[in-house]
């Protein structure tokens, strides 16, 4: 290639002087020719004959958008939306799976019952992680698909170019283009309606080619900085102390508000719990039915435990798989799954030496609560005995019920007799192995 100066440059006339005053600056090797055009539509179209031309090594800028550009240059569509959707589908992905792992697997821990997982309690974090990934996703792959940063351009030691974000609209050829020629180039341009051609050439001095330093010093910092959290984070995981942790964002762990039982100083009695307004019912809490609001029938004979259910239920499998999830969450922790006794806290706290009592609610060789009516077994759950606290205010009159309607269904199953199996199914049994002497 020749590196001969175009002579309709209006910066250079072609014979090589400088009729600025000053000594000319030096030229490296060239990297390509720069043309200007006047209006948005004959940018368009001088990019439309650069590609019919055979040309893949150019661009074109602007001080704003220009509509139709990208047709004409014969730009394909990005696939940053595609990598956006994948970076924010591992986001959901990656939130989902931490969330697994912390919970359900690295540290599961029973609380009243509940499932360690469960998706819909995880949904919030998911969301928050697929945003996250894909603003990520979208930030650094934009700048990877433009090739930024570009601290050092050949275009940015042009005159002419420092107009482009204000009222110039350029198009430039690398000299690197398999159809690239120095003459027959420019001419193209000037055909095309260009009011400028002037060749660019890279600085000879490599110095200014390079990052300026203080940019590295910045990237370096701030990398630095951001894995400061990181390194907290592992430092709690694997150190103990007696002491709480700093409260950075206090949130709403210290704010001010009343607690059961706390002085208050509002009312002239000084006490925060108001309590009920005497001779007064709320709305839908009058509770004139016993049967279902006590578990008391009234006869002539006087009150007594009713051992029916209410009317108002519909007994049936619907409500005994109710029952079973209520109790699964509320009685389970205490009396076990199958309500023996032996759940998770008496287990810790026998661990610990102790002794919590649970009753055995289906053992037949102590039927206390197998002999309970269900009144009172619906009495139980709701005010409670011994260490057990009551449910009434955790757990609707309906779903207590339920509850009575699942232990009942567990005591039956637990202590069930071949009698209890109709006739037609009693051949298909398996028997039962006889205990090794």
């Amino acid at each position: 290639m020749s590196d001969e100066r175009i002579p309709d440059s209006p910066l250079d006339d072609g014979d090589g002087s400088d009729h600025g005053g000053t000594a000319a600056r030096p030229e490296g090797k060239l990297y390509g020719v720069l043309a200007e055009y006047d209006t948005p539509g004959e940018l368009i179209e001088a990019a439309r004959k650069v590609r019919a031309a055979g040309f893949t090594e150019f661009d074109c800028y602007s001080p704003f958008p220009v509509h139709g550009i990208d047709e004409a240059m014969g730009i394909k569509r990005t696939l940053l939306p595609v990598a956006i959707f994948i970076g924010g589908f591992a986001g959901t992905v990656g939130g989902l799976l931490l969330q697994w792992w912390c919970n359900a697997y690295n540290w599961p821990w029973n609380i009243s019952g509940k499932p360690a997982w469960s998706i819909p309690a995880n949904i919030p974090i998911g969301f928050e992680t697929t945003i996250l990934f894909a603003v990520f996703t979208s930030f650094f792959g934009m700048w990877l698909a433009n090739k930024l940063p570009q601290v050092w351009h050949p275009f940015f030691r042009n005159e002419r170019f420092n107009h482009v974000t204000d009222d110039a609209f350029l198009l430039g050829i690398e000299a690197r283009d398999r159809r690239f020629d120095s003459e027959a180039t420019p001419k193209l341009l000037r055909d095309a309606g260009a009011i400028s051609v002037e060749r660019v050439h890279y600085d000879p001095d490599r110095k200014t080619r390079d990052m300026p330093k203080w940019i590295t010093a910045f990237i370096v910092a701030s990398t630095a900085f951001a894995l400061i959290p990181f390194a907290v984070a592992a430092k709690a995981r694997t150190s103990h102390s007696p002491e709480p942790h700093y409260h950075i964002f206090p949130d709403m762990d210290f704010q001010p508000k009343y607690k059961s039982d706390q002085a208050m100083d509002l009312f002239g009695d000084g006490r925060e719990n108001r309590g009920e307004i005497s001779g007064t019912v709320a709305r839908g809490s009058l509770d004139a039915d016993d049967t279902f609001y006590r578990g008391i029938e009234h006869g002539a004979d006087g009150d007594h435990w009713t051992t029916r259910f209410p009317v108002q239920l519909t007994v049936g499998d619907a409500l005994i798989k109710r029952g079973k999830n209520r109790f699964e969450i509320y009685c389970t922790p205490c009396h076990g799954f199958d309500g023996r006794g032996t759940g998770a806290v008496p287990q810790r706290v026998a661990a610990t030496g102790g002794v919590w009592l649970a009753r055995n609610l289906v053992d037949a060789g102590n039927p206390v609560a197998i002999n309970m009516p269900n009144g009172q077994l619906f009495n139980t759950i709701s005010n409670g005995y011994n260490t057990m606290m009551g449910y009434a205010a955790q757990i609707p009159h309906a779903d207590r019920w339920a509850i009575v309607l699942y232990v009942r269904a567990l005591q039956r199953s637990q202590n069930a007799t071949l009698e209890d199996v109709p006739a037609d199914h009693r051949s298909g049994m398996q028997m039962p192995e006889a205990p090794i002497q």
